[in-house]
């Protein structure tokens, strides 16, 4: 079991910064791929970025790419979301979501997680 929370959402203007975080307990979190996702009102949850459990892998949704960072320490057994130049569309749910990793692969596929934050809000106003 694995148990995630989230922190770091709020309300930013459009072209603003925002750092996500995502805290880990329970097994250990190196040997978990990680992933961001999101929610938007009246939409499905969809992919916004993930890392592999080494950290030497990752990968971006495209309506992200450029903008947004991916990284985690495991160390510390938290996932971090750097948010740049962040947009009004930008604005949801982000959850950070785990699934157990034996090789240095990325998930983009949100049925792929099996474990879930309870979600941080950003919202971005134009």
């Amino acid at each position: 079991q694995v148990q995630l929370v989230e922190s770091g959402g709020g309300v930013v203007q459009a072209g603003g910064s925002l750092r996500l975080s995502c805290a880990a307990s329970g097994r250990t979190f190196s040997r978990y791929a990680m992933g961001w996702l999101r929610q938007a009102p009246g939409k499905e949850r969809g992919f916004v970025a993930a890392i592999s459990w080494p950290g030497r892998n990752t990968y971006f949704a495209d309506s992200v790419k450029g903008r947004l960072a991916i990284s985690r320490d495991n160390n510390k057994n938290t996932l971090y979301l750097q948010m740049n130049s962040l947009k009004p569309e930008d604005t949801a749910v982000y959850y950070c979501a785990a699934v157990r990793g034996d090789s240095d692969l990325v998930y983009s596929d949100p049925s792929t997680y099996n474990y879930w934050g309870q979600g941080t809000q950003v919202t971005v106003s134009s």
